[in-house]
């Protein structure tokens, strides 16, 4: 993916925890083949999914395993390269007027910053221009946050149906009482859905959500500080007290500070 990296927490998270809980197994004595059963899977993921597509809309669905991307990879939101660019824009406007940058406006890759700064360059009020930004900040933020719902739904329904299917596998095993061993090794068997529910919703679904929030959360900060770099161009403020309010942005946002 173009522009975008292995995201190594995500990568390293999911092979730790799945890499410590098999790894206990095998230390009691267990064997990986105790937790392999495919009819335990199917049962979970696809009662799961299927339990969730009846709550969302299909286009949510869709666009939320879309933001997987987002989980496993990470696009870089170093805001040093962001203000030495509005700062360029700034000295640029304070010598030729804001109309002078309406050729670099029209080039920008980052579609926020096109439309914010092209919003300017056409003369849009500063309020009205800080009110059409911040909406579609929020409209933004919205959807995100149905994305990520979408996994933390996942993750609440998922322990249920493992419940399900534990209870459908000891159907099973009554049906076989009068052989000890087999009822034995069936009761073990019926128990494995309820790990896969569990751990479905432990180690991915509410895992994911919760990365999908953090990405928003840091795309938002980032386009708060944009805003704040085309309203101060606007108001012709002077790039260096434009810098010094710009930097306040390169601290970290307040998700990655641990805000839940």
């Amino acid at each position: 993916m173009k522009g975008r990296k292995p995201d190594i927490a995500s990568i390293a998270g999911l092979v730790l925890a799945f890499a410590g809980i098999l790894g206990g197994l095998l230390l009691e004595g267990g064997a990986i083949g105790d937790v392999v059963q495919p009819t335990a899977a199917l049962i979970v993921v696809s009662g799961t999914v299927g339990a969730v597509m009846l709550n969302v809309p299909m286009k949510v669905f869709l666009a939320a395993f879309r933001q997987l991307q987002s989980v496993f990879f990470e696009s870089p939101h170093a805001p040093g390269p962001v203000i030495e660019q509005l700062i360029g824009y700034a000295t640029q406007a304070r010598k030729g007027g804001i109309a002078s940058l309406e050729r670099e406006a029209s080039g920008i890759p980052d579609p926020f910053l096109r439309k914010a700064l092209g919003l300017a360059v056409d003369g849009t009020d500063l309020q009205e221009l800080r009110k059409m930004m911040e909406l579609e900040m929020n409209i933004h933020e919205s959807r995100a946050e149905a994305e990520a719902k979408v996994f933390e739904q996942l993750g609440g329904y998922a322990p249920t149906v493992g419940i399900i299917g534990a209870v459908m596998g000891l159907i099973q095993v009554m049906k076989n009482l009068a052989n000890i061993d087999e009822v034995g090794h069936g009761i073990a068997v019926s128990f494995v859905a309820t790990v896969y529910g569990v751990g479905m919703a432990n180690l991915f679904c509410l895992p994911a959500a919760g990365k999908i929030k953090a990405r928003a959360a840091e795309e938002t900060h980032m386009q708060e500080m944009v805003l704040e770099g085309v309203c101060g161009i606007v108001e012709g403020l002077n790039p260096k007290l434009l810098r010094m309010k710009l930097e306040a942005f390169a601290e970290p946002a307040p998700a990655a500070k641990g805000k839940s």
